[in-house]
């Protein structure tokens, strides 16, 4: 009796929805080349298309059925060049390093406050994929690192914007980014808007908001996104305090 051998399956991985991946990848590399140039509005730029591409590969990979082990880590290593170390080192580049102008001890300030943010987005990353099959998928635990990353981006977008000189806001950059590392690595519960139906029907009144984000948007990228993020990164402590305010109550 002849035994039939199992087919095997070629090993290989899917184009599509890594050709995303690898776009996003390249913007954050994009970006970091963009910082140490200084070119610090291009960078934030690039930075914000990483997220945009970010969105996409997750996305495309759900609706080809094109999920797999290496799209996972590819993508985790994406968002950690994009996202933790693309803008640690654009804000480094803007403003922290003109700290060293003071001295050598607050200039090793600067690039830690960059580092921690960097780690915290490392470690973010980790957790969020030891987590992903337990956590609830409409919430976060932790400020997401592409929203961390807008915060960052936005406000050295602003400033580039606006022409401003990065070294007379260093104490608002390092503050900021510092915080927004350790948001990141917090217990604070940020929605995920996972949960949102795209597929189904919705208010023609939803569809007439969206039309009017993207117009508001157009009329000021820099201040509107920098604001909607860091709106999204206030948000977090501010339910957290209001649910632990209510259950107080209720006791």
């Amino acid at each position: 009796m002849e035994t039939k051998q199992p087919i095997k399956r070629r090993r290989g991985i899917y184009l599509l929805p890594n050709l995303f991946t690898t776009a996003a990848l390249f913007s954050g590399f994009y970006a970091i080349v963009g910082a140490i140039h200084g070119k610090f509005e291009a960078a934030a730029i690039a930075i914000f298309i990483g997220m945009i591409l970010d969105g996409l590969d997750g996305r495309v990979a759900r609706m080809t059925n094109t999920q797999s082990d290496f799209g996972t880590e590819y993508d985790s290593l994406s968002d950690l060049i994009c996202f933790g170390l693309a803008p640690a080192l654009l804000m480094y580049q803007w403003s922290l390093s003109s700290l060293i102008d003071i001295s050598s001890f607050f200039g090793k300030l600067g690039w830690l406050a960059a580092f921690i943010y960097t780690a915290c987005t490392a470690m973010r990353l980790a957790r969020f994929n030891t987590q992903v099959d337990k956590a609830d998928k409409a919430y976060f635990q932790g400020l997401a690192s592409p929203a961390a990353a807008g915060v960052m981006a936005g406000f050295v977008w602003i400033g580039s914007d606006n022409q401003l000189d990065g070294s007379n806001l260093v104490l608002i950059t390092w503050f900021m980014t510092v915080i927004t590392g350790l948001l990141m690595v917090s217990k604070f519960r940020y929605r995920s808007f996972k949960d949102l139906d795209l597929k189904g029907k919705i208010p023609f009144i939803n569809i007439l908001i969206i039309v009017m984000l993207f117009v508001l948007i157009s009329m000021n990228p820099p201040q509107i996104l920098f604001m909607i993020f860091l709106t999204y990164a206030i948000s977090g402590p501010v339910i957290t305090l209001i649910q632990l305010r209510n259950i107080s109550r209720n006791r």
